[in-house]
């Protein structure tokens, strides 16, 4: 896989997901949710291991992640990391959304392009 591809069509932004998909599935045994992708980005990003993780952690990890994954295009920038090591993010510039499926497709968009770096350095 590479690098961001701005230009590219539904089609190819589809099966580049669904390629992803397929090899979450076969690292873990089924094929995660969005939400789930998010868990595992914040936990990767915490850098602590697996958990376990209260519910309130769960909620922070996947925030973690969605301020990781903004931050590929600049709009959240890495603050600190507190005392227990948990990352903290600013906004830099508001996030233009119209929509909730434009704020999914940019995730979706961001999240190949970490699991892309991610799978590269492994």
């Amino acid at each position: 896989m590479s690098p961001l591809h701005v230009d590219e069509t539904e089609a190819q932004f589809e099966h580049r997901w669904w390629e992803l998909m397929n090899q979450m599935k076969a690292r873990f045994g089924k094929k995660p949710d969005l939400n789930a992708l998010l868990l595992l980005i914040g936990v990767q990003e915490l850098g602590q291991g697996a958990g376990p993780f209260t519910k309130e952690q769960k909620q922070d990890l996947m925030h973690i992640a969605t301020c990781r994954l903004f931050s590929l295009s600049g709009y959240y920038a890495l603050d600190r990391v507190d005392e227990e090591g948990w990352p903290h993010y600013t906004l830099v510039r508001p996030v233009p959304f119209a929509n909730l499926k434009e704020q999914e497709r940019m995730l979706k968009w961001h999240i190949l392009e970490y699991f892309e770096a991610f799978m590269k350095d492994e």
